[in-house]
């Protein structure tokens, strides 16, 4: 039995991520009775949160108070945070192991699934991840420029991250302005002079990724009619033949895309056309450059061994008139410099949570995952609450055997002292509390839910009022 987890002798863990998969890893940590635990949570910007704050679309206000449970989990004795501490250049992953007895990464998934066809790196060709960070206000994707003067868009894919992007491109100035969108995006958005936007899926209605939620909200925009092909909403014969054992979720899916189907138009200035079996294999470029438009080619559905439906091209394609394209086909994890990394997978290599030794296939010693780059980007915020509590259970087995870390600076003092060190301007979770406060009371002032403060350098000024005040 380890002495480890006492009074005397706390286990320190340090989380690297401050995502909802580190907030619920800390969570269970604390939930241990038993445990005397500190919790010392690391993120690369100031801000917390993670997707929460730049991924989740500003129009989901819902979804966004799930960070009132991480406060909670801020406000307990022994947590700490630490943003704006970059891994890997203002601490390096082996001041870590000299400073805690167990390591947990919750970077989630930065980057995306870039797509392998003809033209998709022509000026007006985007992943949909970096609009998504440019209108939620992320320090680094703010001063991304796209071309909104254009008439036609389209979104790639039919995931939950396809379905914001092309309902924030509809959304009226008026239906923005109620949400914390970012300054500089609402701007950008409100001259917007796109009138049609095709979101495009490769596979069937009843494989469609989005949730009943997020498409029953397409049909209910003020400003933009949603537009579905009456051969395309019906399901073929293997699609049929799943929908008996398929999820509420398929069923409500299938059901609304035949609603829409069968919609009369309202005459709306803008219109959403959602649709289904087809598959870009080419981008068009003008002279300059610019994308102008793209080849499609239908798909049909085809079963695997596996009993999976799969979508194989036939010989009929189509030219579709686009002038700007976003991709949204996936995230994917980025490595960390000497954490082993499953580049087929994007996800950090490990097993359940515990990080593998490529060499050994052994796990490594005190050194854990959770939440997207353990599994990928699968599931939606509650999905990693499961995920974080199952890489805590190995943690506390390996605990009990006495398989961590020994660090030499076994300490909060001494990791404080050297973060103080290497980034003085680190912010706590004091710090992010005022940034916070700031934020919300500038949205009162404007009868929003807040105004995101979105360069460090304004970040940093209002820390360094806090502190003269």
């Amino acid at each position: 039995m380890s002495l480890i987890g006492t009074g005397s002798e706390p286990l320190r863990v340090a989380i690297i991520g401050a995502g909802p998969a580190g907030f619920y890893t800390a969570e269970h940590l604390f939930k241990q009775k038993e445990l005397v635990v500190e919790v010392d949570m690391f993120d690369r910007l100031p801000t917390p949160f993670g997707l929460v704050r730049a991924g989740v679309a500003p129009d989901h206000q819902k979804i966004k108070s799930v960070t009132k449970i991480f406060d909670r989990i801020a406000a307990k004795p022994g947590f700490r945070f630490f943003g704006y501490v970059e891994i890997g250049k203002d601490l390096l992953i082996e001041d870590l192991r000299e400073h805690y007895h167990q390591l947990v990464f919750t970077t989630g998934a930065q980057s995306d699934k870039n797509l392998n066809i003809p033209g998709i790196d022509l000026r007006g060709s985007h992943a949909a991840t970096n609009f998504v960070a440019w209108y939620n206000g992320h320090p680094d994707y703010r001063d991304l420029k796209f071309d909104l003067s254009v008439e036609r868009v389209a979104v790639i894919g039919v995931g939950n991250v396809a379905v914001d992007v092309a309902r924030i491109l509809c959304r009226t100035p008026e239906e923005l302005r109620r949400t914390d969108i970012a300054d500089h995006a609402l701007a950008a958005l409100s001259n917007s002079q796109v009138k049609e936007v095709y979101i495009l899926g490769r596979r069937g209605p009843a494989q469609a990724k989005f949730t009943p939620l997020e498409l029953k909200e397409l049909g209910e925009l003020e400003d933009a009619d949603i537009i579905v092909r009456p051969e395309e909403a019906e399901l073929d014969e293997l699609s049929m033949a799943t929908i008996a054992n398929a999820d509420r979720g398929t069923v409500r899916n299938t059901q609304l895309i035949h609603d829409f189907s069968t919609r009369s138009l309202s005459n709306k200035s803008r219109s959403l056309h959602l649709r289904f079996l087809v598959s870009p294999v080419e981008l068009y470029g003008d002279v300059g450059g610019n994308v102008s438009g793209m080849r499609l080619v239908h798909n049909e559905l085809y079963a695997t061994d596996a009993g999976t439906l799969r979508p194989k091209a036939t010989e009929r394609f189509e030219e579709l008139m686009v002038d700007l394209v976003f991709r949204s086909i996936g995230y994917r994890g980025v490595p960390i410099p000497g954490i082993p990394f499953n580049e087929s997978w994007g996800v950090i290599l490990n097993k359940e949570g515990r990080i593998i030794d490529p060499l050994t296939e052994n796990p490594c010693l005190g050194e854990y995952t959770a939440g997207w780059i353990k599994r990928g980007p699968s599931g939606v915020i509650g999905t990693n609450k499961p995920d974080a509590v199952e890489t805590v259970k190995h943690m506390l087995t390996d605990l009990q055997k006495g398989q961590i870390l020994h660090p030499s600076a076994s300490n909060g003092v001494a990791i404080e002292q050297l973060v103080r060190e290497r980034q003085p301007n680190y912010f706590n979770y004091e710090d992010w509390t005022r940034l916070n406060e700031v934020e919300v009371n500038r949205g009162i002032a404007e009868g929003r839910p807040r105004v995101k403060i979105t360069t460090i350098d304004e970040m940093l000024a209002v820390k360094r009022l806090a502190v003269v005040h």
